[in-house]
């Protein structure tokens, strides 16, 4: 018999030639000997409620009983009420759907939401458009006192809606401030009474908003370009951009989410917009200045039809909710190819043709 024959281990390791040897184990790229992943346990296997998600419940618990008090038990009411015939006083009467119905076939109703589709355009497009330019201009300029120039610019946020409608209702009436400038300077003919007369009163309550919203959305916009990566900014000016393409290529997208809040916010103001119209005009004249929620005050304060109302405040708040969405998905995060910085003709772009 042969040196090692009949011996177990010798006869298992398989030889390829003279002096080879057995392999070695499998080793990955690090030179390591490969071993066996271990799963991490998956969530499944996890209690769904572990002490951890208890201590979570805990600190949120008082936010969702004030939520549920507040906002659901209130919604779910008016929900109900609005398939009732509904003074607030006598038993309520089923109606179905005649409620929606009364709302959706008012010619009134329709004129209020065309007020509120125009003040969109000063409550939301207007101070969103200032906000950006005052944003970007503020963000480039450095001056000594700059930082109290910004508050005065965001006081109309923090002032009391009646506490401005009082002041604009006075600068505004026929022998206030506004009219008394224009004849100073020779256009008297185009004073007039703008909260009392019907072509100027919608007009007037937008510029008013306009004013009210247009701090917070610079105060948006100043805070989304603080965080821009400074030297973005610094390749661009080397590739030959200037102030203008600066803030259409590297400013505005960067303000996707801060112009998102900023509409959404806007927006909503101008379709619930009540206080402002109220102590400035109460809807008129006329009904040159009526809006939805103005319908709904109306509608369970003085005519006593609170299902009616609460129909017509549940269809506002599905209408907010839907432009809520479209606007988000609309502004939403999406993957964008880099843009080039160079002017046609600059050293830069002579020098990438070169390379290619």
């Amino acid at each position: 018999m042969a040196e090692g024959e009949g011996d177990p281990v010798s006869t298992a390791a398989p030889t390829t030639g003279p002096g080879s040897t057995a392999p070695a184990a499998p080793t990955s790229g690090t030179g390591r000997a490969h071993r066996p992943h271990r799963r991490s346990p998956s969530l499944s296997s996890r209690p769904f409620l572990s002490s951890y998600s208890w201590s979570s419940l805990l600190y949120v618990a008082p936010a969702l009983a004030f939520f549920a008090v507040f906002v659901l038990y209130p919604i779910g009411v008016s929900v109900w009420y609005s398939f009732y015939a509904y003074d607030g006083l006598t038993q309520g009467t089923p109606v179905g759907w005649g409620n929606y119905t009364a709302v959706f076939t008012d010619s009134g109703l329709r004129a209020a939401l065309l007020h509120s589709v125009v003040l969109l355009f000063f409550y939301a497009v207007l101070p969103v458009c200032a906000g950006l330019l005052l944003a970007g201009a503020m963000s480039r300029i450095r001056v000594y006192g700059l930082t109290v120039f910004r508050a005065v610019l965001f006081l109309p946020q923090i002032l009391s809606s009646v506490v401005v409608a009082v002041a604009w209702r006075n600068l505004l009436a026929e022998d206030g401030p506004a009219n008394s400038v224009l004849r100073s300077v020779g256009l008297g003919r185009f004073t007039t009474s703008w909260l009392g007369d019907f072509g100027t009163a919608l007009p007037s309550i937008g510029t008013i908003g306009a004013w009210v919203e247009y701090g917070l959305c610079m105060v948006l916009f100043l805070s989304g370009i603080v965080g821009i990566d400074r030297s973005t900014y610094e390749a661009a000016r080397l590739d030959g951009a200037g102030p203008v393409r600066e803030f259409f290529a590297i400013t505005l997208p960067a303000l996707r989410p801060q112009i998102s809040i900023a509409l959404i916010l806007t927006i909503t103001f101008a379709l619930r917009n009540f206080d402002l119209i109220w102590n400035t005009t109460r809807g008129g004249p006329g009904t040159s200045t009526t809006v939805p929620s103005l319908y709904v005050y109306q509608d369970a304060f003085q005519n006593r039809m609170l299902g009616r109302a609460s129909a017509l405040a549940i269809v506002l708040t599905l209408v907010i909710l839907v432009v809520v969405v479209a606007v988000q998905l609309a502004l939403r995060e999406r993957d964008v190819p880099r843009r080039r910085f160079v002017r046609p003709g600059t050293r830069g772009s002579q020098g990438r043709k070169a390379q290619s």
